[in-house]
C-alpha cells in the first residue's frame, strides 16, 4: 500500500499521477459509469473519468441524451458513450424494466468488471442489472438521497409510500456493493437507519464531486450594483419561488439591486414553467439568463451566489462553482447545503421556505458591498482546502480499487 501512495503524488498544477499509480498493482479493468443525464458525463465527472483511463482502465459511459458534444469530449479523453434509455422523471414501471433490461443486455456485452452508477435512478438500475449481470465490483455515487427523504416529504402519507419503496428499491440494488460513497452527513445517518446496507464499513463519505480549481479559477467580483445569481435546474425545490419573493422585498428598499437566474427547464413534474418564468422576467423582478454550458462567465458578473435549496442535496456542484471562482454564497440550513458555507466567513445560512429571512441576508450584502468580496476570498480557500477535484477523485478511485 506504501508502494502505491508513494506514487499519488501531485504534479505542479495537476492531480495525483494516477497512470503511474495504475502500472503499480491495479490491472487493467473494465469500468462502466452510468448517468441519468448525459452532460452531467462531462460537466461533472470529466477529471474522474480522464483520470480513470490515464490510470490504463477502459472506460464506457452510458447516459439517455444522445449529445454529440458529450460524445465528443468523452471522445477526446479515450471514453466510449452509449445511449441507453432513461426517463429522468416520474416512475413507469414499463419504462423502468426497459431501463433495466437494456443495461443488462449492454453488461453482458460489455463484460466490465466495475460498475460506477451516479443518483437515484442510475443506482437502482444498473445497481439491479449489475447483479443478475454478476459484475464483480460495484461501486455507488450516492449523490443525494433525495426527496422523498426530507422532513415534508415523510409527513405525508404518499411520501412515506415512497420513501418505503424506495429504502426497498436501495437494499436490493445497493446489496454486496464494493463500497457506497455519501456526500453529506445526514445521507450516512438516513442509509444506516434505513438498513440500506448490511455493512456499514462499505459507506465511505467524500465532499461531494469536488470541483477543478484551475478551470474554476478565482475571478474579482464586479464593482457597482450588486448582482445576485442563481443556477440550478428551474424545479420548485430548489428555492426559485423563495428567491423570487425575496427579491421583491429587497427591490422595495433597493430598486436597483439586480436577481439573475439560470437554468435549463426540466421535465420534472415540480418544474417552474416557462410561463412562470416569462411573468417573472416582464415584471422585472428577475433577468432569466437561459441555460448554457459554461457558467464561468455568469459567475465572474455576479457579487453574490444564492441557491434556496430544500431539495434533498448531495452537495450542490452550483455551489462549488460558487466558492472556487471567490463568490459570497447564501444557501439554506440543510444537509448538502450547509456543508458549504461557515457563517459568517463565507456565506449565510438562512432558514428554508423563508423569503424574509433570505431577503434580509441578500440586504446586508446590499448594505456592505465589502463584505461580498471579502467572504469571496474566504470562498475560495474552502474550495482549496476541501473540495479540490484531485483530493476527491484520489479517495473515489483508492476505495473503488483502481489505483
Amino acid at each position: 500500500m506504501h508502494g502505491v501512495e508513494s506514487e499519488l503524488r501531485s504534479r505542479p498544477g495537476e492531480g495525483p499521477d494516477y497512470a503511474e499509480a495504475g502500472k503499480v498493482g491495479t490491472p487493467p479493468r473494465k469500468i462502466a459509469v452510468i448517468s441519468s443525464y448525459s452532460p452531467s458525463l462531462t460537466n461533472f465527472r470529466y477529471e474522474l473519468l480522464k483520470r480513470m483511463v490515464e490510470a490504463g482502465h477502459a472506460v464506457t459511459a452510458f447516459g439517455p441524451e444522445d449529445d454529440d458534444a458529450v460524445r465528443g469530449d468523452l471522445a477526446k479523453i479515450g471514453v466510449a458513450f452509449v445511449v441507453i434509455p432513461m426517463a429522468r422523471a416520474g416512475l413507469n414501471p414499463l419504462e423502468d424494466i426497459a431501463t433495466v433490461s437494456a443495461l443488462l443486455k449492454h453488461f453482458r456485452k460489455l463484460r466490465p468488471d466495475v460498475v460506477v452508477p451516479y443518483t437515484m435512478k442510475p443506482i437502482i438500475y444498473a445497481g439491479i442489472a449489475g447483479r443478475l449481470a454478476k459484475i464483480p465490483s460495484r461501486c455507488f455515487l450516492i449523490t443525494g438521497l433525495g426527496h422523498v427523504f426530507s422532513d415534508s416529504c415523510g409527513a405525508t402519507l404518499k411520501g412515506k409510500f415512497m420513501r418505503a419503496a424506495s429504502v426497498l428499491l436501495y437494499r436490493i440494488a445497493l446489496s454486496g456493493a464494493k463500497v457506497i460513497f455519501t456526500y453529506n452527513e445526514a445521507d450516512d445517518k438516513d442509509m444506516k437507519h434505513y438498513r440500506m446496507t448490511t455493512d456499514d464499513t462499505k459507506i465511505c463519505r467524500v465532499p461531494g464531486s469536488g470541483i477543478d480549481l484551475v478551470h474554476f479559477g478565482y475571478q474579482p467580483p464586479p464593482s457597482g450594483r450588486c448582482v445576485f445569481l442563481l443556477i440550478a435546474r428551474l424545479l420548485t425545490d430548489k428555492g426559485i419561488h423563495d428567491y423570487v419573493d425575496a427579491a421583491r422585498l429587497v427591490k422595495r428598499t433597493v430598486p436597483d439591486a439586480e436577481f439573475r437566474l439560470l437554468g435549463q427547464f426540466d421535465p420534472n413534474p415540480a418544474a417552474i414553467s416557462r410561463k412562470q418564468i416569462q411573468d417573472w422576467s416582464s415584471e422585472g423582478v428577475i433577468k432569466y439568463l437561459g441555460e448554457t454550458r459554461d457558467v464561468r462567465p455568469y459567475l465572474a458578473d455576479c457579487n453574490v451566489f444564492v441557491l434556496p435549496s430544500y431539495y434533498r442535496e448531495g452537495i450542490p456542484r452550483s455551489i462549488l462553482e460558487a466558492l472556487s471562482t471567490g463568490r459570497a454564497v447564501i444557501t439554506t440550513d440543510l444537509p448538502g447545503c450547509r456543508e458549504t458555507v461557515i457563517q459568517n466567513v463565507n456565506g449565510l445560512l438562512v432558514p428554508p421556505r423563508n423569503a424574509k429571512a433570505l431577503a434580509d441576508a441578500m440586504l446586508s450584502f446590499v448594505r456592505d458591498p465589502t463584505a461580498a468580496a471579502q467572504m469571496g476570498l474566504e470562498s475560495r480557500r474552502v474550495a482549496q482546502q476541501k473540495f479540490d477535484v484531485h483530493d476527491v477523485n484520489k479517495t473515489l478511485l483508492l476505495r473503488m480499487g483502481l489505483v
